[in-house]
């Protein structure tokens, strides 16, 4: 959307333009915030782009909004700081963490965005589902259903140690449905409801951060 003196106001994306655009056509005061007003009082007129499909759109998006900053977007306006999801194992332990820059002891997978703390915070109560297949959500270490993890997260593992290491370096290389089905097998089916439904949630949330990364292939030697 650009103003009279055709600078760039907004960029969006649309998968149905025709939906989108609609959404415009009534600008009703007592509904739409007052920024989306001060925007649509100012648009002289709209440029369109096709583009192939949703991850050339996405990709255009991006770059558009980081080279032209409009003055009517909010998100993606700045490059992210990127961070890697890292890990290693310990004797019989599994150690978790999110950092800005690896070390050398530690395998990686990345750089992402965002999504690596939701990615870590899945693959924690996965992976401690499957090492515990047994137990309920009442013995997860407190603040991991909510999604509070210390800077190191610590999975005892036991014998599964080096099974659960050599997963990770599967999901990371690309074999995510090994890794859940993996997962899956090995939580017990007598649990509660509630605990199979929060194992199928992560389960689902994994699959959607990893097919959203565009990399093929997000491991690196350490």
């Amino acid at each position: 959307m650009r103003d009279a003196a055709d600078v760039v106001l907004y960029v969006g994306k649309a998968k149905n333009l025709r939906k989108r655009l609609s959404s415009y056509r009534v600008a009703n005061p007592d509904r739409m915030p007052r920024r989306q007003l001060r925007l649509l009082r100012a648009v002289g007129r709209i440029e369109l782009e096709s583009c192939p499909d949703e991850s050339a759109a996405l990709a255009r998006e991006s770059e558009l909004l980081l080279s032209l900053k409009p003055k009517f977007n909010r998100v993606g306006i700045w490059p992210a700081t990127q961070r890697f999801v890292v890990w290693r194992r310990v004797a019989g332990q599994l150690e978790l963490s999110v950092t800005e820059i690896p070390e050398a002891d530690w395998q990686q997978a990345g750089p992402m965005g965002q999504s690596v703390f939701r990615l870590r915070a899945v693959l924690a109560r996965l992976l401690w589902c499957a090492v515990y297949p047994g137990r309920d959500a009442s013995w997860m270490p407190a603040g991991w259903n909510q999604g509070l993890f210390p800077g190191i997260t610590r999975i005892a593992c036991g014998d599964l140690a080096d099974e659960t290491n050599a997963l990770l370096e599967k999901l990371f290389a690309g074999q995510w449905e090994y890794f859940c089905e993996w997962i899956t097998e090995r939580r017990t089916s007598h649990l509660h409801a509630f605990d199979q439904a929060a194992l199928a949630k992560d389960v689902e949330a994994l699959k959607k951060i990893m097919t959203a990364q565009r990399a093929p292939r997000l491991v690196s030697a350490p």
